[in-house]
């Protein structure tokens, strides 16, 4: 959680409360990250912070792959499909 607050302290004072206020800052840190660099944000994360984060990517991947086929109610037009790479 330490990256998450150091995140959101360099930019409380900007926030505004949107999602998209989300997306910008997530899509402005990751701009120009190397693997490498990504991999050391995860090595300073605790084991429940990896989990988490790698639980959340498999939810939303598996969510728009649903969509994508057509698989119960979950269609195309209902699903955010953001790709950040």
């Amino acid at each position: 959680m330490k990256l998450v607050n150091d995140i959101y302290n360099m930019y409380r004072d900007k926030l505004t409360g949107d999602e998209e206020d989300v997306t910008a800052i997530v899509m402005g840190l990751l701009h120009g990250q190397s693997k490498e660099e990504l991999m050391q944000w995860i090595q300073e994360m605790q084991d429940t912070e990896i989990y988490q984060m790698l639980g959340l990517y498999l939810m939303e991947m598996l969510r728009v792959k649903m969509a994508e086929e057509g698989v119960g109610s979950v269609r195309p037009e209902n699903t955010r499909q953001h790709r950040y790479h």
